[in-house]
């Protein structure tokens, strides 16, 4: 499961698909371009809670998975906690694969 979802978020990240970092994200949010957010489980517990009560107020599907590591690296950057999806078909992706889909 960790490969696959590490895999769609490189496969967004080539495509131009994501945005990464609070800032950016929380401005992708508000504009309503995020389709889905990944924070990493290691990230700060205000970074999450802050998340958690915006996706909330936008009505936007979050998960938490994998480590701030190995998050950054599937999508070719550095320290990324937060991961904002903006393509509706690959966030339907990675939300399959994390609920355990085939």
């Amino acid at each position: 499961m960790v490969s696959k979802i590490h895999g769609l978020l490189g496969l967004s990240a080539k495509a131009g698909k994501v945005m990464s970092g609070t800032d950016m994200v929380l401005e992708g949010i508000v504009k309503k371009k995020v389709k889905l957010l990944v924070i990493a489980s290691d990230a700060s517990a205000k970074t999450i809670k802050n998340m958690e009560f915006t996706c909330e107020k936008y009505n936007i599907e979050l998960i938490v998975f994998g480590t701030i590591d190995d998050n950054s690296r599937a999508i070719g950057k550095e320290n990324r906690a937060v991961i904002g999806v903006t393509d509706d078909n690959l966030a339907q992706a990675i939300l399959k694969q994390f609920h355990g889909g085939v």
